[in-house]
């Protein structure tokens, strides 16, 4: 499974450590940015730009997952959102991000760094991960989804 990551300026230690861990996992890794540069300086950037990035890796399938991260989540998911294809969710908790996958087929998993600490983010990752989609009922609404996103696209 190849998960990407990406993340504003507010993220970066998280995003490094989340990298970290799921290397650690045996998962492949892709690191969108952003990062440090070589004289350790933050390299600014607004998380718009990232949440479209990793969102369109996953829509094109560069990637399985993407796991975004910004002060809160929450701009970084909304982002990603806009891309078509995509089903961001932010989690806070461990019990959203199983059922985000388990119910809504969510490709990426978004949080925020000022929200929750880096044990709670492996957590809520963990659950991320290892949840599937379990279709049945669930695709029903999914396919909603999906209509809803066809009705309102640009032509």
């Amino acid at each position: 499974m190849k998960i990407g990551f990406g993340c504003d300026h507010a993220a970066i230690d998280l995003k490094n450590e989340m990298v970290a861990y799921v290397k650690e996992k045996g998962y492949e890794c892709i690191d969108y940015g952003t990062n440090y540069d070589e004289n350790g300086e933050i390299i600014k950037c607004d998380y718009p730009a990232k949440g479209e990035e990793v969102g369109r890796a996953v829509a094109s399938g560069e990637i399985d997952y993407g796991v975004l991260m910004c002060g809160t989540g929450i701009g970084i998911s909304v982002s990603a959102n806009k891309v078509p294809g995509v089903i961001a969710a932010v989690c806070s908790e461990p019990y959203s991000a199983r059922l985000t996958r388990q119910h809504n087929n969510a490709n990426i998993i978004a949080f925020g760094a000022r929200v929750v600490g880096t044990e709670l983010a492996k957590m809520i990752l963990d659950e991320f991960l290892s949840a599937d989609f379990e279709g049945g009922r669930h695709q029903r609404r999914v396919d909603m989804i999906s209509d809803i996103e066809r009705r309102n696209s640009k032509k």
